[in-house]
């Protein structure tokens, strides 16, 4: 099973550098496609929520019922997939929320305020980025495929993590450079975290850890997807694109699962 573990590296990698992507876009544009972005964000909000109660879940409970009986393996599923959702809310309420930082600082016009506020969203978005790169790396190793899918749906989701950590810099230094960096250095606690997190659990890698981190995935990515991805889509556009690109993230997964079954 650790075979694929440079693989899983790679893929974590991939989704970490993502933020670099959003922050070339905030700075080489003019105007973001704000629609664009909806669809992308209710697209991978479709993907997690989909593959989180379709995959992973699933996946987590045959683990688990395998050790425990049905019923206990249930319950124990169970509660490693709220427990991965309080895991995430702790840390989200912990850590200000990037979006709202950089719409008051904007409000109140001061460069002072604006560097204080990426440096502020830069730290947020690492130690929120630290769990999903846990997350991608321990699902490749189980399984590329799925770790696959959910490096993609990641990556989608730090591109706007990343115009949101550059722009407040770009703005308050006037240096794309240093914005560049600072939102390409956030997204590379994804691939720290899984490296941290294998060196820790590689020794008690085995189906119950697995059916345990499976759940708790679960439970995270759905927390992502309904108090992140979700409300950020609704707030790029109004209409129906947000919903539009849940729905076709979920009928790309369906599909993608059914052919490679």
């Amino acid at each position: 099973m650790h075979n694929n573990a440079y693989a899983a590296m790679l893929l974590t990698l991939f989704a970490g550098l993502a933020t670099g992507v959003g922050g070339i876009i905030s700075l080489f544009t003019r105007r973001t496609n704000t629609r664009f972005l909806s669809g992308a964000l209710g697209f991978s909000a479709g993907v997690m929520i989909y593959i989180s109660f379709v995959e992973m879940f699933p996946k987590s409970q045959d683990y688990l019922i395998g050790i425990y009986g049905a019923t206990n393996g249930t319950w124990a599923a169970c509660a490693a997939f709220f427990g991965g959702m309080l895991a995430i809310m702790l840390i989200d309420n912990l850590i200000p929320s990037p979006e709202s930082d950089l719409a008051a600082a904007k409000a109140e016009g001061h460069d002072a305020d604006l560097s204080r506020m990426g440096v502020m969203m830069t730290l947020a978005i690492a130690i929120h980025n630290f769990p999903e790169g846990l997350a991608t790396f321990t699902s490749t190793l189980d399984n590329i495929r799925l770790g696959s899918t959910i490096a993609a749906a990641i990556a989608i989701h730090n591109i706007p993590e990343g115009i949101v950590t550059a722009v407040p810099i770009y703005f308050s230094t006037g240096s794309k450079k240093k914005a560049f960096k600072t939102s390409l250095l956030s997204g590379l606690t994804e691939p720290l975290g899984a490296a941290i997190g294998y060196l820790i659990l590689r020794p008690f890698l085995s189906d119950k850890l697995y059916g345990i981190i499976f759940a708790a995935i679960a439970g995270m990515m759905i927390y992502v997807s309904a108090e992140e991805l979700i409300p950020m889509a609704r707030e790029y556009d109004k209409g129906n694109t947000m919903i539009s690109g849940v729905i076709a993230g979920m009928a790309i997964m369906a599909i993608s699962l059914i052919l490679f079954m």
